[in-house]
């Protein structure tokens, strides 16, 4: 082939709808030098034979934002690039069961509202009178999408791929990729017809990504953790009570979602299309016997209507029109699965100029905003939305093929599962342990997972409900609530200890290391033997990441972070380090733990401790504690007098039961999370994200505009100092009700939405619950009177002074 590209900026490996949608958004941004290499025809993956539902509905804020995008973008597509499409915006109606399921639809429809989109609440005679076909009897309600609908998969992909090469980009069909190499910087990508060379390239891979990822492992990659499902959906024969209401109203009825029993069903033609999210669910291509074949191109598995034998009959049960004719046809096909659910989009883990769009469970209402979203990743190494919800880098080292194959299995059997605050989901446990976990448990920690870590959540007592399904609620108040308020008490009035296995710990080491790190933190760093917290801002001055940074020597420092922020924050640190400078990973090898309480020093001098106890606040030292090498930290989370103690994960055990024989009573993540809210810490990736800039978020003591060094952001946070910033970071007290204010609570004054909460919980040492969140800046007085939209429900809430609400001159954690 002649006219083969040999060059380009980017390579994208795939054709499906979210290759063509980012190719299309490459384009669109002026990256016209770029290439889709597809191995067969468009669409041939898990595009073809999608069922092509379209909802805007989620209850994830990144996810609704991508959905969002997409069904604007759909809705001018064939006019815009002068190809057809059969795209029916229905409107949808999902069937609430319970009282749990229906404040689950009243906080999407207040995400939905803030974001534009019209989300109603539906009482029975509503949904009625939406779909008149259905059984109502035994519901609670509904939700009302008039968004939603059905587009044209194949369509939807030509459409897009059409547009980019209109303005200019490459398609190549027939042209599989074989592999990458890399010479210098550039990237190499491999196929029969030849080489091209090119800046950067994409996994869009679909359900091949992780067969194109393994290539990717000699320049620093993994395994992509994803498995493939099958999903099965069937098609009627025409059913002449449907054309009639079809050809009466001059539409489709809108498509019905059963949440709670685990189905879709949409009209098609003038029959309908069921499908079902079954329990009894099976994954392919996970074992030896069942091997992935080098290509199945528009090919399916065959029919196993067994599985779906009790969905079939509760559908039929809620729709009878449903039993009325015969199945026309199966439709069984490769679906891929990512532990969560959601896709991977964004930088490749580890690799340079690559990047990853692909695994996704619902490509084609997700397409159009992932092609954004990739396309922003790519030209501007940063995204309008803060998209963590879908980062490659939100999965480390625990995520094996066991794990992705359980995960999977438990989230699509689970796909419309409702996901509450205190609940833990089983499957996939026990990945990484901490040195004290046999401890922990014989202590009656109730264990939950972070990035892998299992952690005690909190500490039941003989007697208490542990179940699973006393979980499930919104509500604050469950078996662990008493557990969680004694677990504060004791710190409050003594000494609690908590075991935190799995901060991301970096050693940054080498002539220049402090150089390095004032480029790119916003404000200053610490004396040696001292510690502070740093942020570390985007090219807009948004909040990218939080580190704790412990300085060892003029150029040697250690740098703590969030354990899921493991991955994320190594690319960080790594991505333009200088020749010279030393960057290690100690995350697996120590362990920590809190010990924190207006009896903490005196526990520490029972134990014969080797150190300066009278050290200040944010020093550090190494030190021996019940004979134990360590090293204390002066701080604590929990915004008491306090320590951390840091040790290697063998002296752990001893430590630990050194400091419980001193009488500390452990306390779990709960309790940690209801008293950083009380000194109005923020957590990462959700007070502190990149949603937000610093000024925003309330940092402005972190920068220092005075320093010499061009840090990222520096300009835009200049120039929003000299503004005034839109937002304003604010504390509030919420009469709260039942339940606490989940992440992005709709803020109102009046009947104006003027912001959003970011987290919420109980203060069990001020006995009030408490919404951390961002409101216009004008409204971020001390005693505004305003309301959170918790579940459907306005509740009052009052903005609190700019300081914490226990221990506002933090006299106790310096004491």
């Amino acid at each position: 082939m002649s006219d083969f590209p040999t060059t380009a900026r980017v390579v994208i490996i795939g054709g499906g709808v979210v290759g063509t949608s980012t190719l299309y958004h490459l384009a669109k941004a002026g990256w016209t030098d770029c290439v889709l290499l597809e191995k067969n025809e468009l669409t041939a993956g898990s595009t073809w034979h999608a069922a092509g539902n379209c909802p805007s509905f989620s209850t994830s804020w990144a996810i609704m934002n991508m959905q969002r995008y997409s069904l604007s973008l759909y809705k001018g597509l064939a006019d815009e690039v002068d190809y057809p499409m059969n795209y029916h915006v229905t409107g949808s109606v999902r069937l609430g069961h319970s009282r749990e399921r229906m404040q689950e639809f009243e906080r999407a429809r207040g995400m939905g509202r803030y974001q534009g989109l019209d989300l109603e609440m539906m009482d029975l005679n509503d949904i009625k009178d939406r779909y008149p076909f259905i059984e109502t009897h035994d519901l609670a309600g509904g939700l009302w999408d008039p968004d939603d609908g059905d587009i044209d998969p194949a369509q939807l992909t030509q459409a897009l791929a059409k547009g980019a090469r209109q303005m200019g980009a490459r398609i190549e069909r027939f042209c599989p990729a074989t592999g990458v190499s890399k010479d210098g910087d550039e990237w190499i990508v491999h196929t029969d017809t030849g080489d091209i060379r090119c800046e950067k390239v994409v996994n869009a891979a679909g359900y091949y990504a992780q067969r194109v990822g393994e290539w990717f492992k000699p320049y620093g990659g993994r395994t992509v953790p994803m498995v493939t499902m099958s999903h099965q959906y069937f098609l009627t024969d025409e059913i002449p009570e449907i054309a009639a209401w079809t050809a009466e109203n001059g539409r489709k009825v809108p498509l019905l979602r059963d949440v709670d029993s685990s189905y879709y069903l949409r009209q098609d033609k003038n029959g309908l299309n069921l499908g079902p999210y079954e329990r009894n669910c099976r994954a392919h291509w996970v074992t030896p016997e069942d091997p992935m074949p080098e290509d199945f191109s528009f090919q399916l598995y065959p029919d196993d209507l067994e599985r779906l034998e009790w969905y079939i009959e509760d559908a039929m049960a809620r729709v009878p029109l449903l039993g009325s004719q015969g199945v026309n046809r199966v439709i069984n096909g490769p679906i891929p699965y990512a532990p969560d659910g959601l896709p991977l989009i964004g930088p490749m883990p580890g690799v340079k100029n690559a990047y990853e769009a692909c695994v996704f469970t619902f490509g084609i209402t997700q397409g159009g905003g992932a092609g954004k979203v990739a396309a922003e990743w790519i030209i501007h190494g940063e995204t309008e939305w803060d998209m963590w919800a879908v980062d490659p880098r939100r999965y480390t080292d625990y995520t094996d093929q066991d794990y992705c194959h359980a995960k999977a299995v438990e989230t699509y059997g689970h796909e419309y599962a409702m996901h509450f605050p205190h609940h833990t989901w089983p499957a996939g446990r026990d990945k990484k342990l901490s040195p004290v976990d046999s401890k922990l448990r014989e202590l009656g920690a109730v264990m939950g997972a972070y990035n892998g870590w299992e952690r005690a959540n909190w500490f039941a007592k003989p007697g208490d409900d542990t179940s699973e399904e006393s979980t499930q609620t919104w509500d604050r108040n469950g078996p662990w609530a008493a557990r969680v308020k004694e677990e504060v008490e004791a710190v409050r009035d003594g000494v609690g200890v908590l075991d935190l296995p799995g901060f991301s710990q970096f050693n940054l080491s080498g002539e220049g290391a402090a150089e390095y790190l004032r480029g790119k933190i916003a404000g200053a760093l610490p004396k040696v033997g001292r510690m502070n917290l740093a942020y570390f801002p985007d090219s807009r001055g948004r909040i990218l990441t939080e580190m704790s940074i412990l300085r060892h020597a003029e150029d040697f420092f250690t740098l703590i972070t969030a354990a899921s922020a493991q991955w994320h924050d190594r690319d960080l640190l790594a991505h333009d380090l200088p020749d010279g400078l030393s960057l290690t990973d100690h995350s697996t090898e120590y362990s920590t733990l809190i010990v924190t309480g207006p009896k903490s020093r005196a526990l520490f001098e029972a134990l014969g401790t080797e150190a300066d106890l009278s050290a200040p606040w944010l020093t550090i030292q190494a030190a021996k504690v019940a004979g134990q090498d360590c090293a204390l930290a002066r701080v604590s989370f929990a915004g008491e007098l306090g320590w951390e103690i840091h040790a290697d994960n063998a002296t752990m055990p001893a430590l630990y039961d050194a400091v419980l024989g001193a009488s500390a009573k452990p306390f779990g993540m709960f309790a940690l999370n209801s008293m950083r809210m009380e000194k109005g810490y923020r957590a990462w990736k959700g007070d502190l994200s990149t949603d937000y800039t610093l000024l925003e978020g309330g940092l402005e003591r972190f920068i220092r505009f005075d320093k010499p060094q061009d840090f990222p952001g520096k300009a835009a946070l200049l120039s929003e100092k000299q503004k005034g910033s839109k937002k304003a970071f604010v504390t509030l007290i919420v009469d709260a009700g039942d339940a606490d204010a989940p992440y992005m609570s709709t803020i109102w004054n009046g009947d104006e939405v003027v912001g959003e909460t970011t987290s919420g919980d109980w203060g069990y040492r001020i006995n009030k619950s408490i919404a951390l969140g961002m409101i216009r800046a004008d409204l971020a007085r001390p005693g505004t009177e305003l309301e959170v939209e918790i579940y459907g429900e306005r509740r009052p809430a009052t903005v609190q002074e700019d300081q914490p609400l226990w221990d506002p001159e933090n006299k106790r954690i310096r004491a």
